[in-house]
This record gives structure tokens, C-alpha cells and sequence, in this order.
């Protein structure tokens, strides 16, 4: 891509660009054209169409040296996220990351017009149970300290301050094609299934009873990208909170089923399972599969997150959030989870990702 070209409509850096999100974001923009695509992340990406930087957006001196040669940048995609003990811990390390990303733009001179947050459902209590479905962005925050509302309200002060647009996007249970990247439900069930099948098992719900008959919703990897690059350029977006599902809600009774039939197995009621503990013991039967398929070589630990599908497969209720708001602002994009699940399947298996079912 010529420098002219990019100046055309922009250039964007992608931060946690090794993520299911922000690297579906980032290669979402590299498919448009008039754009210059940047994406930091921890570890560099087996194959991209856009520039890596491993810039550690944890040190401010670092990032401050790491951004310096960005000085075109417009648009910001802030999708990095570190891990801490406490909620309190949470949000001092993440918010310094959205600080000194934005500061390390600024000592580079970037002409930022829009910067693109994510948060999630814990914005409003999923992580502590019950709460009010359909949830909507108008809600109040909940009374536990939050990452989320930290970051919200140092991105719209810093906005303020130095004129950049803004917009907040709030997706749930986030699927997408993604290798490497362990937080992302799609990799939690098409690994579980695997290696249920290889043991001779049938597919069962890992969880509990009440999260299998739950209502719950899917945000698309890919459709949440097309959102992203919508707000970046629409001015209706500038300061909304939105949030992003594929439009339809699911319950686990009905998927399973369609899982196993899709995937040649058996399927079985469910069978609560500590995914966190019984899975961390059968690296050995991933492995057999990795060689005796010829498998992408990625290790067990940034295979997937079973904590993390232990989860949502224990959240014994409705998790439904209203998206009326963004249709009515004009991004109308909408999928069958059903059917983006087996789509997705089909391809990791394709590709060597996971092993062929039938």
C-alpha cells in the first residue's frame, strides 16, 4: 500500500491486535482500501496484512518510544487487556495502558480524530450474577470497582481535552477464527469436542443445567470488526455506548445438539465438568491429535482458556443485551449463531487448526 493511497482515508493502530477482537478489527480495516493498518500485540501474529509493532503499552517510557514514529495515526482501536488478581489491581494496569497508548500518540504528534474501547457485560454485573435483561447502555453502573467505567471515564476526559471522538462498543461471548488467542468461546468448543470425540465420548454441555436452558447471545469476531470501522467514520457514533450481539439469542439446549450432529458425534444430557481442572490433564490427547493430523502447532496453554469457558457454561441466566439502540443509529449487520458456529468449524478444520470430524 502506497503512502498516498493510505492518506486516502487514514491510519489506524490496532492495540491487543494478537486478540480475537483487535485482530479482526485490524485485518477488517486492512481490507478496506485507503487504509494504513498498525497492530501491537505481545506476539507477533503468524501471518498479517498490516504492519506489527511489539510495543509494551505497560511502560509508559516504552510506549512512548515504541509509538513515537506514528505520527499519522487517526484512528485508535484499544482492544489490550492484562490480567490482575483484584479488581482494583485491574483496573491500575489497564487503565495505564489506555493512558500511556494515548500519550505515546500524543508525544508523536498523531492527528487523532476517533478512538474505538471495548468492554463487555461485566459493564453491567455479569461476572456477580443476576441482572436486568434486556440491559441496556442507559443502565447504571454497578457499585464493585470496574476496569470498564476507569478506562470510559479517562478516554472521554482525555477526548475532551485534546478533541478525538469516541466510541464504546460492549459485545458478549465473543467467536471468532483465531489461533493462539485462548479467550474466545468458538476455540473452548471445538477443542472440548475434539477431544470428547477421541476419547470415544459423546458431546455433552460441560456445564451447569440452569446456563444450559439460560437465554445467552454471540457477538461475531467479524461482525464486531464491521461496527468498529462503522463508528470510526460515523458521526451519530461520536461518545455512544453501544451494545453489539449478532441479533439473536441462544440457548446451549439447542446448540449442543446441533454441535454434535454437525460434528459426526453422539450427543448426551449434560455433565457438569470443572473445565479448568479436568481439561489441563489431557494435553496428552490434544497432542496425539496434533501429530497424528498434522495439526497448527500452538501450545496448550494459549490453546484455549478453560477457566474462561467454565464461565459462561456456569451463568445460570439470561445474559441478553439490547442492541436497538445501534440499529437505530444505523449499523443493522446481524448473524445466525447457529449457523456462524458450524461455518467456523468447518474452517478451523480446513485449516489444520482442529482435527477433521467426519
Amino acid at each position: 500500500m502506497s503512502e498516498a493511497t493510505a492518506d486516502a482515508h487514514g491510519s489506524v493502530l490496532v492495540t491487543g491486535a494478537g486478540g480475537v477482537i483487535g485482530a479482526h478489527a485490524a485485518a477488517e480495516y486492512a481490507r478496506r482500501p485507503g487504509w494504513r493498518v498498525r497492530g501491537v500485540s505481545r506476539r507477533r501474529p503468524r501471518t498479517t496484512q498490516w504492519d506489527h509493532l511489539p510495543v509494551d503499552l505497560g511502560d509508559p517510557d516504552a510506549a512512548r518510544a515504541g509509538l513515537a514514529s506514528l505520527g499519522d495515526v487517526t484512528h485508535l482501536v484499544f482492544a489490550a487487556y492484562t490480567e490482575r488478581a483484584t479488581a482494583r489491581e485491574a483496573s491500575e494496569a489497564n487503565v495505564a495502558l489506555l493512558r500511556n497508548t494515548l500519550d505515546g500518540l500524543a508525544a508523536a504528534g498523531a492527528p487523532l480524530e476517533h478512538v474505538t474501547l471495548y468492554q463487555g457485560g461485566k459493564a453491567y454485573g455479569a461476572h456477580m450474577g443476576f441482572f436486568n435483561t434486556p440491559a441496556k447502555e442507559t443502565d447504571p453502573r454497578i457499585i464493585q470497582p470496574n476496569f470498564y467505567y476507569d478506562q470510559e471515564d479517562l478516554l472521554r476526559e482525555v477526548a475532551a481535552e485534546r478533541g478525538f471522538r469516541l466510541t464504546v462498543f460492549r459485545p458478549e461471548g465473543v467467536i471468532g477464527y483465531a489461533v493462539g488467542n485462548p479467550m474466545n468461546l468458538l476455540m473452548v468448543i471445538a477443542v472440548y469436542a475434539a477431544i470428547a470425540k477421541e476419547l470415544g465420548q459423546p458431546l455433552r454441555f460441560p456445564g451447569s443445567l440452569a446456563a444450559y436452558d439460560a437465554l445467552y447471545q454471540v457477538t461475531d469476531a467479524e461482525l464486531l470488526a464491521r461496527a468498529t470501522v462503522w463508528a470510526g467514520s460515523e458521526p451519530r457514533a461520536d461518545g455512544e455506548i453501544y451494545n453489539v450481539t449478532n441479533g439473536d439469542q441462544i440457548r446451549w439446549r439447542h446448540l449442543f445438539p446441533a454441535f454434535a450432529r454437525h460434528l459426526g458425534m453422539e450427543h448426551a444430557e449434560p455433565q457438569p465438568v470443572p473445565l479448568a481442572e479436568a481439561m489441563a490433564d489431557r494435553r496428552d490427547v490434544w497432542e496425539r491429535l496434533v501429530a497424528r493430523h498434522g495439526l497448527v502447532s500452538t501450545p496448550y496453554e494459549d490453546l484455549v482458556r478453560w477457566e474462561f469457558g467454565e464461565f459462561i457454561f456456569t451463568s445460570g441466566f439470561d445474559n441478553v443485551s439490547s442492541t436497538i439502540k445501534l440499529r437505530q443509529a444505523g449499523f443493522a449487520d446481524c448473524l445466525d449463531t447457529e449457523h456462524r458456529f458450524l461455518e467456523l468449524f468447518d474452517r478451523l478444520a480446513a485449516d489444520g487448526v482442529i482435527p477433521p470430524f467426519r
